[in-house]
């Protein structure tokens, strides 16, 4: 008896959307320059005018090779004022394919990048430091106005006080990054045994000293420089704190890592920053690199980092921004 041959359906014949997904995924990696940028996008987000720079080639080529790393979930994007960011994904939209993912991220971050797009990576992190100090140094005098603009410190400052000093010892090495005009460094003055203060701009150190000063902190050294200063590796530190530092960073994400490595073991780490928000007018108005950042992101760094997130508080302004705060120990 013959039967006839039975008929093909779309389900024969299209592949499975994990399918679809898997063969993006593996048309994505199967390309040196989208290696490339997945390598640099692990640090960092970026422009699509900044990602030309820094592996020299055209925006119209990028943006297609960049396409192609959104269509297979290897990259998100942001949007800063006018400007979209892209970066590295952290998650995939396809369950079955994170442990791909993470493999391939792994491997990636194996390779070294071409020495010439390391330089122009440098390069481009340096432009962005010295846009934020240049800021700083033309407004100096007046870094308290524009800090309330966003969040005045009487707002935060008891908070940030209180989750430090109740989870550190009195003994304790802290490091503040970033002092501002000192403020919170008389409340940990009061209550460890030695405290360093650093920023990269001589000006805001300058009236930091004249609070230290005035205050008579003897307990307080102040010092020039950024985190990646080689004296800061001395000093055994067991907390440090960054407020409403981290959005004028050039590389939050390697602040993060810059930080962990100073820390002794189970030292702490104290973040208090602005939440994601949309008020753009902040970047030109209060030199501010970032529009703040979503809880996720200050987790993920923190995690590459090793540490580990421990407590949170959220604080939400009546002029629309949020701060958190957050704590990371490192074990």
């Amino acid at each position: 008896m013959l039967t006839q041959p039975s008929q093909s359906t779309d389900q024969d014949t299209c592949p499975t959307a994990s399918a679809e997904q898997l063969l993006a995924f593996c048309k994505a990696s199967a390309d040196q320059l989208r290696l490339d940028i997945l390598r640099i996008l692990s640090r960092d987000s970026f422009a699509v005018s900044e990602l030309c720079k820094i592996v020299d080639y055209k925006q119209s080529g990028l943006s297609h090779h960049l396409k192609i790393l959104a269509t297979a979930g290897l990259v998100t994007t942001r949007r800063e004022g006018n400007t979209i960011f892209y970066r590295r994904a952290t998650a995939t939209s396809q369950p079955s394919l994170e442990a791909l993912q993470q493999q391939l991220f792994v491997a990636i971050d194996r390779l070294p990048l071409p020495t010439h797009t390391e330089q122009r990576l440098q390069d481009l992190q340096q432009d962005r430091a010295k846009r934020s100090q240049a800021f700083f140094t033309s407004n100096a005098d007046r870094f308290r106005q524009q800090q309330e603009q966003i969040a005045a410190y009487e707002l935060y400052g008891s908070h940030a006080a209180e989750l430090v000093i109740n989870n550190t010892s009195a003994g304790a090495t802290v490091l503040e990054v970033g002092p501002g005009e000192g403020a919170f460094l008389s409340a940990l003055s009061g209550h460890f045994k030695q405290v360093y203060a650093l920023d990269n701009s001589q000006a805001m150190l300058d009236i930091a000293k004249q609070q230290v000063e005035q205050q008579q902190l003897s307990n307080v050294q102040l010092l020039h420089g950024d985190t990646k200063n080689a004296a800061l590796r001395k000093l055994q530190l067991d907390c440090i704190v960054i407020n409403m530092v981290l959005h004028h960073t050039p590389s939050p994400a390697e602040i993060f890592s810059d930080l962990g490595a100073l820390l002794n073991k189970d030292g702490q780490l104290f973040v208090t920053d602005l939440c994601r928000h949309d008020q753009s007018w902040v970047q030109d108005a209060c030199g501010d690199l970032w529009l703040g950042f979503e809880p996720e992101d200050l987790s993920d760094w923190a995690a590459s980092a090793g540490l580990v997130e421990a407590q949170s508080i959220y604080l939400t302004q009546l002029n629309g921004f949020r701060v958190q705060i957050r704590q990371f120990l490192k074990q």
